[in-house]
């Protein structure tokens, strides 16, 4: 019997750019609200820190934290505590970003507390060998993103197919069940429904949405690029 489709998701992650800090982060998560429910696509959305609470407290979309660190409550002054992201409002949370990279060894501990803290997690790889070790760790999502295609406005999923096709391939070898999100350079509905015809089950992207002058057209592409997958 054939495995049945995954559902697509896309991850909108705000970064610190000043378009989605404070108020705006809370503008702009009420216009992709609005696109995510007119087409019925599973949408999330990663702000910072300090806008986690607004953002989850004004949009029913799962937030996502941006990262967290591997490490118990206790003294850890500065350090993002699992449990404090879920107490803001967070549902999950991205790990391994290519701005924000940990070792194997802490990619691991860090999934391992954002389980106990009952989060969601996106770890994120630069490469299909990097993103096959990951997916042994059992992450919910693991995101392939080469770090030199991010925020280029060259797709990954064009610019080098084989590597979205070649990370699928590595990483349903060692595991079956993980979600498979692509990024990097996504800006256009025809780069998402590129992403998805490799094999990838969902996109992680900022600045295409982030930085665009009118951001709930250029989600409404990507809302109908995976309707037409779909």
């Amino acid at each position: 019997m054939s495995k049945e489709p995954a559902e697509p998701f896309l991850l909108i992650n705000f970064k610190t750019y000043l378009e989605a800090t404070g108020k705006r982060a809370i503008e702009l998560s009420r216009k992709i609200e609005s696109v995510a429910r007119e087409t019925g696509v599973k949408v999330g959305l990663a702000p910072q820190f300090c806008d986690i609470d607004q953002v989850a407290s004004h949009v029913s979309l799962p937030v996502f934290a941006q990262h967290i660190d591997p490490i118990k409550p206790g003294a850890y002054t500065g350090h993002v505590l699992a449990e404090s992201v879920k107490a803001a409002g967070a549902m999950g949370t991205i790990i391994n970003h290519s701005e924000k990279m940990l070792s194997l060894h802490d990619i691991e501990k860090t999934l391992e507390q954002a389980r106990d803290a009952g989060l969601t997690t996106v770890a994120c790889a630069g490469t299909a060998r990097l993103a096959a070790a990951i997916a042994l760790f059992e992450p919910d999502m693991v995101a392939i993103e080469p770090p030199e295609l991010i925020g280029s406005g060259r797709a990954v999923s064009k610019e080098h197919p084989e590597i979205v096709s070649d990370s699928v391939r590595k990483i349903r070898s060692v595991n079956s069940k993980v979600k498979i999100l692509c990024g990097a350079g996504i800006s256009t509905g025809e780069d998402v429904y590129a992403a998805l015809k490799l094999g990838a089950e969902g996109v992680l992207v900022a600045s295409g949405v982030v930085k665009a002058a009118k951001p709930e057209e250029v989600m409404m592409d990507f809302c109908q690029a995976v309707r037409r997958r779909v």
